[in-house]
């Protein structure tokens, strides 16, 4: 299982501080953190939708996380924020926006590129 990042103070220094980029599903924020792991928040805003819909997102993203963790760089904080128009997204939505992001932040190892 990857480390999540649980404090406010943890996002907003990653959202102040780190790099975005976005696509139609998902906003990846990152910032280089000191350790030799990666450490994951997903935020859902209440726009996406209710409770269940919401935490439907999480699961999606938290899986896509978890099956192609190994793809990404270590070293860095990374929230994603779902937006709006991942509410009606299927898995294989979710994982290639995630992987996407990550080209564009170029933290996927390069034997997966």
């Amino acid at each position: 299982m990857f480390e999540s990042i649980k404090k406010n103070s943890n996002f907003v220094n990653v959202y102040h501080r780190g790099k975005s980029y976005a696509n139609k599903y998902l906003v990846m924020y990152i910032l280089k953190n000191d350790l030799d792991q990666n450490r994951y928040g997903i935020t859902v805003s209440k726009k996406v939708g209710n409770s269940v819909i919401r935490h439907r997102v999480t699961r999606l993203i938290r899986e896509s996380i978890r099956l192609n963790e190994e793809k990404f760089d270590r070293g860095f904080d990374i929230v994603i924020v779902a937006r709006t128009t991942a509410k009606n997204r299927n898995y294989d939505d979710i994982k290639s926006a995630l992987l996407h992001l990550g080209k564009l932040h170029h933290i996927i190892k390069s034997d997966y590129k």
